[in-house]
């Protein structure tokens, strides 16, 4: 187990050295992603060990609760041996007891032994999967970073290789525009001659009818100029 966990590090370490030059070098993204890949496959095989470990602790904590109520029942053995005064019994059940409580004792100690060898890989397990997935997550900075550096240097270059095509389209946009402002400058001329012309037409009509006055009559401004003398 410890082995496989070595792996994982030292391929991780590597993928770490890689990272700093991954944008200028051609090489970099895909050492990292296969060290990435590698660690991955580590750790899978990592978990299944655990699993291992933590299936021998489950077989050692039954065999410690078989153990420990056979221990009771030969316990009960003895006392009835003892109740019957066979006391030579009773000391040969004692004596089955004695192993029985050694064993037990060695039980125990090997579930401790693996409850803190479980703990330590779990903490290592969490450890690596959370280093790969802050490695996956610089990958993915770097890969978008490359792919944007080199959509913007695409960009540039084909606006230096193309100037003369774009001022010329710039130029013919340019008129187009011009020739549409005319136009639209041309139809509010045009409603504006019409709505003087319909004006004039009114007023025409207005001063045939008598309702509204012509030209000034010099008649009728001395006739005006008298009245107001009187």
């Amino acid at each position: 187990m410890s082995s496989v966990l070595n792996v994982i590090w030292t391929a991780l370490r590597g993928g770490a050295r890689e990272m700093g030059g991954a944008i200028v070098d051609s090489n970099g993204i895909r050492i990292l992603e296969q060290e990435i890949k590698l660690a991955k496959e580590k750790i899978e095989q990592a978990k299944k060990n655990l699993a291992e470990v933590m299936a021998s602790r489950m077989q050692s904590e039954r065999k410690l609760s078989q153990l420990t109520d056979d221990i009771h029942q030969h316990e009960s053995y003895a006392g009835k041996a003892l109740e019957q005064e066979v006391e030579a019994l009773a000391l040969v059940v004692a004596g089955k007891i004695a192993v029985m409580e050694n064993e037990k004792s060695e039980q125990m100690t090997t579930v401790s032994r693996l409850d803190s060898q479980i703990r330590q890989l779990k903490s290592h397990v969490k450890s690596a999967e959370k280093l790969i997935a802050d490695h996956e997550r610089e990958l993915s900075i770097i890969r978008t970073t490359e792919s944007v550096q080199k959509a913007t240097e695409q960009v540039v270059e084909n606006v230096a290789a193309n100037n003369s095509s774009l001022n010329s389209a710039r130029d013919s946009l340019e008129r187009i525009k011009q020739r549409q402002e005319m136009k639209q400058d041309q139809m509010e001329a045009g409603e504006l001659l019409k709505s003087e012309a319909d004006g004039n037409q009114l007023e025409t009509k207005l001063q045939e009818a008598g309702i509204v006055g012509g030209q000034a009559d010099a008649s009728a401004i001395l006739e005006r100029i008298k009245s107001s003398r009187k």
